[in-house]
């Protein structure tokens, strides 16, 4: 919301002296969020005058068109004799007023004006547009031409308000009252204690029968509708420059008075208005909900798709306005137009204005579905004052008679759904306890009553909230406004008491060690969001029925485009490697741990903890029940090359043996077994996917996956070829571990080493094999190392053999040769048995 300075004045008698920073801290110190104070007119300079043009001369042999034009700018220039200007603007014409800078000004951004040869002409001064006045686009992309009722020689500064400040506050979505003029106006009266004068006090005439007919199909998405009728206008009328220069100043373009208007009291009041042409209305006005698949065109020309859930203003013909966000290109307010025959100036003469409030929830909706986005939507999703729609018809009404001559109709339609004021129960020492500090009563009541609240009771208090502040919902709602108001710098600072001697927990102490081990491995840590949409599941060529499609979709989603919480961080790891291959960094190794969501079958309800108290043990165990399921992930994902070619050697690309070799990396943080077999999922190469596999209870579980992805996810994602990715479920991870890792005992007696070399069917899994050798060795053995796979015509077809390097070695003593013979001949005979191996040359 951006805020003239001189236009907040009007409603507040600011001191004097106050600048726009000043008011700025104020501001801040009551909780708006002011981003910046923008110096209108910094650095201009006059003389900068009203002159009205007397003669142009077109001139020749030239690129582009140049005129030669005598400008009267009265005694402006010293002499009162024409002044002589060279200008390549044409939408202006002999005997029109215009804006003329003089030899010796500064125009914005440090512009110094002189006298100088140009064209072959001497042009002394400037013709002015807008943008080079820093006024903002006006919509004429050209020249200011003023109406002819200004004087020549007019300071042109003064009349086009060229220097002020405006306020840019950035209104968070709780404070839509602060989206006008009379909510910031508010806000000021009440920082510096000064009275409001409130715009919307107006006298409105009550609500008669022979108003303008309007019918409410849905009065839950619309529970008031204000209808005046003005006639007469003069299609002539133009928007005077005060009010086109507020519009400006508030950011927003000039466009025909009546719409001006509307826009004004807006900015104004907070409450949206729409003008129709009456002469384009087909019967009574209706508001109703939407048939699916209803085309309506709305003001910007495009065609639109609506849904049962959009509100739509209507006639006999259809929808003629898409409530709450924009008109209809049918009903729009018709441009002048002047017959070059007769003269005669055709164009809209008579409106009918509608203030109107409608459901925050469904106006969202239909902006967010739309992607259309209007300052109407933006404050009705905040929250607009129902009670102000009357006096905002009426001020719109005022200024059509004001402005453009017109008459106003007797006829005042006003529909309004039953309601109530919204009231609170608070005991009087609330904020107090919210706080930590003694407000008292006192203060409580009176700051509660600037906000607007009706305040009764002693030590309950019974609040009445006012209309323009539907976020007051409950007394923490009420106690934060008198903290704020009382000041967030007065509020004691308290360190909270930390009991010792707890340190971190076991899943904290491992998601650091899981950290620190990729980090030495080489691989950085990627943060990317929670949010995926379900495309990207078919993109990882997960099946309809994968578990990884049950998502946990949010209400107010970020982006309607990932609506759903991440149940995979194979997603948001992909998309940061695409990025930064896009950007030139080719070799990349990236994880991440975090936690994904897993929809429950049956979704709870969470329950509201108190603020003013810890919740109870129950009350936390009935929140966290109600939440989904959050495990913690790890994934890494690989490209280009995981070691660089230089002087040291060849180097070696990024393949599936790093993704595994990151798995079991894990396994050693987490003390855990981790068995890897030849697995076949979603996104991983069928012949080069690897399932990761922990014991829990008793049982082989699978934990995650590891390996090269599939060509056909890497072109779905715009990923490098043979990318490869490993995912895995920590806390199962973690709970296949011991309750703390066991350092190591190191031996000091020598190792004995035995080779094996062993045939198997080609079918048979490596790791079935290791995992029978392990077993039949026995508590001797200290490692295990497959160093060799050899297939071919020596161990026979469908055949292939397995190499292991056997290293033994006793805690207590020098082992035998006898006895590391026997233990390596256990280990073959249990292979033998369990996965039919054969010593090779056997």
């Amino acid at each position: 919301m951006r805020v003239p300075l001189s236009w907040l004045r009007e409603y507040v008698d600011l001191p004097a002296g106050e600048t726009g920073r000043d008011v700025a801290t104020k501001l801040v110190d009551a909780g708006l969020e002011v981003e910046t104070v923008e110096q209108l007119g910094g650095g201009l300079k006059g003389p900068l005058v009203v002159g009205q043009v007397l003669t142009i001369e077109e001139l020749e042999g030239f690129r582009k068109p140049i005129r030669f034009c005598t400008v009267d700018v009265g005694h402006a220039n010293g002499t009162g004799l024409p002044q002589e200007i060279v200008c390549g603007a044409r939408n202006f014409s002999v005997g029109d007023k215009v804006v003329v800078v003089l030899p010796g000004a500064v125009l914005p951004g440090d512009f110094a004006i002189a006298s100088r040869e140009t064209y072959g002409r001497t042009s002394h001064g400037m013709i002015c547009s807008g943008d080079e006045l820093g006024m903002g686009d006006d919509g004429t992309h050209g020249i200011i031409v003023l109406p002819h009722e200004h004087e020549v020689g007019t300071d042109a500064i003064k009349l086009l308000e060229l220097v002020d400040e405006v306020l840019d506050i950035d209104i968070t979505p709780d404070r839509g009252y602060c989206m006008s003029m009379r909510g910031v106006a508010r806000e000021a009266a009440t920082a510096y204690g000064l009275p409001l004068r409130d715009p919307a006090l107006l006298d409105v005439p009550a609500p008669n029968s022979y108003g303008y007919a309007v019918k409410i199909d849905d009065p839950q998405g619309c529970d008031r509708f204000t209808a005046r009728t003005v006639t007469g206008l003069d299609p002539e009328a133009r928007s005077p420059i005060w009010l086109t220069r507020r519009l400006q100043k508030a950011g927003m373009r000039p466009i025909s008075l009546a719409v001006d208007i509307t826009n004004y009291v807006m900015l104004e009041l907070g409450q949206p208005l729409h003008a129709y042409d009456r002469s384009r209305i087909d019967g009574a006005i209706g508001v109703r909900r939407a048939e699916q698949g209803e085309k309506f065109t709305t003001l910007d020309g495009v065609k639109r798709t609506l849904d049962a859930e959009d509100l739509v203003i209507t006639d006999n013909s259809g929808p003629i306005g898409l409530a709450g966000v924009m008109g209809g290109a049918n009903t729009e307010i018709a441009d002048s137009v002047t017959d070059p025959a007769t003269g005669v100036v055709t164009g809209t003469t008579e409106v009918v204005v509608e203030a109107a409030h409608f459901d925050s929830v469904s106006i969202s909706r239909t902006a967010r579905r739309l992607k259309l986005s209007s300052e109407a939507s933006k404050r009705f999703e905040r929250g607009v004052d129902p009670q102000a729609a009357a006096a905002a018809a009426q001020r719109t009404v005022d200024m059509l008679v004001l402005l453009a001559g017109g008459t106003a109709e007797a006829g005042v339609t006003e529909l309004t759904a039953p309601g109530a004021p919204h009231t609170i129960a608070m005991s009087a020492d609330h904020p107090d306890r919210v706080a930590g500090m003694e407000y008292g009563r006192e203060t409580v009541v009176r700051r509660l009553q600037e906000v607007g609240c009706d305040v009764y009771g002693q030590d309950e208090l019974v609040v009445t909230v006012p209309s323009w502040r539907p976020d007051l919902a409950e007394p923490n709602d009420l106690a934060e406004e008198v903290i704020r108001l009382e000041g967030y710098g007065n509020l004691p600072s308290t360190l909270p008491q930390v009991p010792s001697g707890r340190g971190l927990t076991a899943r904290q102490q491992l998601h650091r060690r899981v950290g620190r081990a990729l980090a030495g491995a080489g691989y950085v840590e990627a943060l990317s969001y929670p949010f995926v949409g379900e495309g990207v599941f078919d993109q990882l060529q997960l099946s309809a029925h994968d578990a990884s499609r049950q998502v946990v979709k949010l209400v107010n989603p970020i982006s309607d485009e990932e609506p759903a919480l991440r149940t995979t961080l194979l997603p948001g790891l992909l998309g940061a490697l695409r990025r930064n291959d896009s950007r030139g960094s080719h070799d990349l190794a990236l994880f991440e741990t975090g936690s994904v969501f897993r929809a429950a079958a049956q979704p709870g309800v969470a329950v509201r903890l108190p603020a003013d108290r810890r919740p109870t043990d129950e009350e936390i165990a009935t929140l966290n029940a109600a939440l989904p399921a959050q495990p913690r992930y790890a994934a890494v994902v690989l490209a280009g090359a995981r070691e660089q070619a230089g002087w040291w050697g060849k180097g070696h690309p990024a393949d599936w043996a790093d993704a595994i070799q990151a798995a079991r990396s894990l396994a050693v943080e987490a003390g855990a077994e981790l068995v890897v077999r030849q697995g076949q999922y979603g996104p991983w190469h069928p012949g080069r996917c690897a399932e990761l596999i922990v014991t829990l209870d008793g049982v082989e579980t699978v934990i995650g996956h590891a390996g090269e992805l599939h060509p056909r996810v890497v072109k779905a994602m715009g990923l490098p070829a043979r990318t490869s990715a490993m995912e895995l479920d920590l806390d199962r991870l973690a709970a296949a571990g011991g309750e703390a890792l066991q350092a190591p005992r190191i031996s000091s007696f020598p190792v004995a080493t035995q080779d094996v070399a062993l045939i198997v069917d080609a079918s048979v899994p490596a790791a079935t094999v290791e995992a029978a050798l392990r077993k039949g060795a026995g508590e001797l053995l200290e490692s295990l190392r497959l160093f060799d796979v050899f297939e071919g015509e020596q161990v026979g077809e469908g055949k292939k053999s397995l190499a292991y390097a056997l290293r033994f070695r006793a805690a207590d003593r020098t082992l035998t040769a006898e006895e590391s013979t026997a233990a390596r001949d256990a280990a073959v005979a249990l292979a033998g048995e369990r996965t039919g191996a054969v010593l090779r040359g056997a």
